[in-house]
């Protein structure tokens, strides 16, 4: 997950400033620069953030499975207990 918010939010960054630079008249040669940098700043971002989000899934996640994990198991061992008293025939 944080390779792809790494490269989403970095790829959304150069082109804002790809457009800025087109919309202003700028050199290019300055827009490259600025865009590369600004690529490398949000993809660190993106990356931190895709990695907290990706590690909060993932807590999210097991924290369920656990939870229906061991609801599971007491109506196992509810239903065990209920046949055991129950009388045969």
């Amino acid at each position: 997950m944080f390779r792809s918010f790494a490269a989403s939010l970095g790829a959304l960054a150069m082109g804002l400033v790809v457009l800025r630079g087109a919309i202003l008249g700028e050199p290019a040669g300055n827009v490259a620069l600025e865009a590369i940098a600004a690529m490398a700043v949000f993809a660190v971002i993106g990356g931190a953030a895709g990695w907290i989000a990706d590690f909060l899934v993932r807590d999210a996640v097991e924290q369920a499975f656990r939870k229906r994990v061991d609801w599971y198991r007491e109506g196992l061992t509810d239903t065990e207990l209920t046949e055991e008293g129950s009388p045969r025939d």
